[in-house]
């Protein structure tokens, strides 16, 4: 029913809904903004003046990418950007982060979104990455401090901004067919195969590109200028030109081709990421006309990647090649394509040879045809990134964090182990003791306070959110330790039930039991809740589970105060570190904790109510029982701090945590009540099936 009614309840604002008037109080009074783009959600910004000058456009970030936040909710910038692609002001309409939503608070938001301005789309902005001094120098890469505590969201918002501007920068600035110059692949300069000129052809490195006279005449076939070129219509099988393109900057190119003072005066001209272009020519055309300027961008030559043209000007060195078996050219000229044009040396490219022709003597017709020569060079020769800033950035997250994703795995992987043998492992109690803290210890230090792996309702809402809204699930990826702990407690539901996270992978569940076995150890006296009331109490936790819910569904903001009853956010997320209210209802958990055994897990936990819901499709009884269990037998119903064991001796997995003393006692001969009787009695139980009744074991013994 709540499900039903999340579903038909108006979900939140998916679409900008500022006016002009609202953003010309948001911007400097320098500025003037335009009317709202009719075919899309722009507004263009104009500089203040007798002339109105047109300086840049501002939209929100919602109206171009609705990339949900950790809470299931996407944000909302305001975005204004310059003609150049550069970032002049960047806001935030609306977020509802959880750890800026009342736990950091929003000013680590502002501080972080005031570094964007200045910073350009032309740049590879990265969020708490490392990237080498050397590119840091250039301009080329430039790092965005994060927010501690705050990875997800801030790479979260990075990408709503990244995102959004780079649409609105395609559409309004040209940058349309373009690569993002942060997908742009490097040429590997450690690497380098000795290569023939036969060779360098063969593979590619080299392109050759011959036409004829009969070529070029068909190119210009059916146009005013077709008859002018008497040599060509008279002979149509003499060669017209000879093009041949290459990337010397690349080593094996370059070394082949050059000597080494040659490739010194070709290199020192070059920045990181700039490429060296080779063309080379013979023929009766060349690619140097007349009006050829040294050091300028040739008349007759053009280069394109993706259709978008990329700037390259003439290096004016003077070079040649010393390769055996190059043939002799008539013009060569090496030209630099700097790193801001954004070329990618890894993704085909094309240089066009503008051939013209013209007829007429006062006022000449002119027809410009181009002979287009494409280069890819070979996937070996680069390497491509991994990159944080673009669609794919979550990718860059998980290679980032690779070591603790293994550990982590390995962590899961021995608690699966364990548990799976937990009858021939945990026997002994004080085996189990250590295993159980020592695990414990690992999931509030490690996956709680260092890797932030603490899963939450927040989670569940977040997911409705996404579902209700119909966008995808793609901002789970962005926090790996969540990804790969839902996904082990999803499939631990079905085999174990709940206990598997609540007693063993909850951070806050861990500091919980700590808390309170310390308090044991002290002497607090520990006050056990007779059954009526315990029942009760339990029941609360779906109480708490729906009203959150229901909350979330009604409104985003109500949700984001109702999801604060859980501590997790204070205890774990933040280490204490936020306001006293806050910090002193997390530890007011804690007290009653130390009095009533896990009170906040057993009573109150809502995503503790939502996995004991989900772990009614577990399959498995897998605590074994005995018949005399409960009758007469009551040691591990005493034992039991969850009250989960009942008076006839079944377990109730909803409530179980997993603690594994029940099973500890069932497999010590020394504890176990049954054991104990029969053994006093002469009789043994080795061998016999586990499940099996005391007198049916005595029997077959």
């Amino acid at each position: 029913m709540l499900f039903v009614l999340w579903i038909a309840t108006p979900g939140t604002v998916d679409a900008g809904e500022l006016t002009r008037d609202a953003l010309g109080t948001m911007l400097p009074d320098t500025l003037i903004v335009g009317e709202k783009g009719a075919d899309l959600p722009v507004w263009p910004l104009f500089k203040e003046g007798p002339v109105p000058q047109a300086v840049g456009f501002v939209f929100e970030s919602i109206d171009f990418a609705k990339i949900p936040g950790f809470a299931g909710t996407p944000m909302n910038l305001l975005v204004a950007i310059d003609t150049a692609g550069q970032f002049v002001d960047v806001r935030v309409i609306s977020q509802h982060e959880p750890v800026f939503v009342g736990g950091l608070g929003e000013e680590p938001l502002i501080e972080f979104i005031e570094q964007y301005p200045g910073k350009s789309l032309l740049q590879n902005i990265r969020v708490g990455s490392t990237m080498s001094r050397r590119a840091q120098a250039h301009g080329k890469d430039v790092l965005i401090d994060g927010v501690a505590k705050a990875t997800v969201s801030v790479r979260i918002l990075n990408q709503t901004l990244i995102s959004s501007a780079l649409q609105v920068a395609r559409a309004k600035l040209g940058f349309a067919q373009g690569k993002d110059p942060s997908q742009a692949a490097k040429v590997r300069t450690d690497f380098f195969v000795n290569k023939s000129w036969a060779t360098l052809l063969k593979d590619n490195l080299v392109v050759h590109n011959r036409l004829y006279n009969r070529d070029v005449q068909q190119i210009f076939a059916g146009t005013i200028v077709e008859d002018v070129d008497d040599i060509a219509l008279s002979h149509p099988d003499e060669r017209f030109i000879d093009l041949y393109v290459a990337i010397v900057s690349v080593p094996t190119i370059g070394r082949a081709l050059f000597d080494a003072a040659d490739l010194e005066e070709i290199t020192r001209y070059l920045e990181p990421d700039d490429h060296a272009v080779l063309v080379m020519s013979s023929g009766r055309y060349s690619f140097i006309d007349d009006d050829f300027v040294r050091g300028a961008t040739p008349n007759l030559l053009s280069l394109t990647q993706e259709e978008l043209p990329m700037e390259f000007r003439d290096m004016d060195v003077e070079v040649s090649p010393i390769l055996q078996g190059t043939p002799k050219v008539d013009s060569i000229k090496v030209f630099k394509v700097a790193s801001h044009a954004g070329l990618d040396p890894g993704s085909p490219w094309q240089l066009s040879l503008h051939v013209v022709r013209e007829k007429g003597q006062l006022y000449p017709q002119r027809v410009v045809k181009d002979i287009v020569t494409s280069y890819d060079l070979p996937e070996r020769f680069v390497t491509r990134p991994v990159l944080i800033q673009q669609v794919e950035g979550w990718r860059a997250i998980w290679v980032e964090r690779a070591w603790e994703i293994f550990l982590l795995l390995g962590a899961l992987t021995l608690l699966t182990a364990a548990l799976i043998k937990q009858e021939k492992l945990f026997g002994s109690s004080r085996i189990l003791s250590s295993f159980r803290y020592i695990f414990l210890a690992f999931t509030l230090g490690f996956i709680g306070w260092y890797a932030q792996g603490q899963l939450s309702i927040v989670n569940i809402t977040a997911l409705l959110q996404a579902f209700k809204a119909g966008s995808g699930l793609g901002f789970f990826l962005y926090d790996p330790m969540t990804v790969l702990l839902w996904g082990f407690v999803l499939v631990t539901l079905i085999v174990w039930g709940r206990g598997t996270f609540c007693g063993w992978l909850c951070p806050f569940g861990a500091l919980q039991e700590f808390f309170g076995k310390l308090a044991q150890r002290l002497g607090v006296p520990q006050v056990r809740i007779n059954e009526v009331w315990d029942e009760r109490l339990k029941n609360l936790k779906y109480i708490v589970l729906a009203i959150v819910v229901l909350g979330a569904a009604l409104s985003t903001d109500l949700g984001d105060k109702l999801v604060e009853v859980e501590p997790f956010k204070t205890a774990i997320t933040l280490v204490f570190d936020r306001s006293w209210p806050f910090v002193g209802y997390a530890v007011m958990l804690l007290v009653m904790g130390a009095f009533i055994y896990k009170f906040f897990c057993r009573y109150l936990c809502p995503l503790g109510a939502a996995l004991a819901v989900l772990g009614s499709m577990r399959r498995l009884d897998w605590l074994t029982r005995r018949s005399e269990c409960g009758s007469p037998c009551q040691l591990c119903r005493r034992v039991c701090e969850y009250n989960a064991i009942e008076k006839e001796g079944r377990i109730n997995y909803r409530e179980c945590f997993q603690c594994l003393d029940c099973v500890s006692i069932y497999n010590d001969p020394e504890r176990c009540v049954a054991e104990v009787v029969l053994r006093k009695r002469g009789r043994r139980l080795s061998g016999a099936p586990a499940s099996a009744g005391v007198e049916g074991l005595a029997e077959n013994a």
